[in-house]
């Protein structure tokens, strides 16, 4: 585990990440991996991998890996647009998902992820995100 991965372990503690018993691999400038052992918390009411499951791991590690990658000046972010595409499931073993920078922009940072069934290695999602940059503010309104 790198260290900026256990620094986002420890600060999901009690938020939703953490409910969903997502670990972190690495963490760093342009690039995240994160899992999780499929559990019934993971799955829909028909007993298949719930598509918000999936979302949720793969957002989180863009926001991870767009933490890592904020240009000079911006003091966070936020989502703005995402979509996903449903190829497959996972019904036991582990998830991974590899989430990588296409664009940093000043603005704007623009993620793809790919979340994978460990057993099998067959791709589960493919996602892709918009994050907008929030710059720090200076002086009162």
């Amino acid at each position: 585990m790198s260290n900026a991965a256990a620094a986002f372990q420890t600060k999901q503690t009690g938020y939703l990440p953490d409910q969903l018993k997502f670990d972190w691999i690495d963490v760093r400038q342009g690039f995240a991996r994160g899992r999780f052992d499929v559990a019934k918390q993971h799955l829909a009411p028909n007993g298949y991998l719930h598509a918000a499951t999936v979302v949720a791991l793969a957002d989180t590690a863009c926001g991870y890996g767009c933490m890592t990658s904020l240009p000079e000046g911006a003091s966070g972010f936020t989502t703005i647009e995402l979509k996903a595409n449903f190829l497959g499931t996972a019904l036991e073993g582990g998830v991974i998902c590899e989430a990588r920078l296409l664009h940093g922009g000043r603005t704007t940072q623009v993620w793809d992820a790919e979340v994978k069934s460990e057993i099998s290695g067959k791709t589960i999602a493919l996602f892709r995100c918009t994050q907008i940059l929030l710059s720090q503010t200076r002086g009162t309104q």
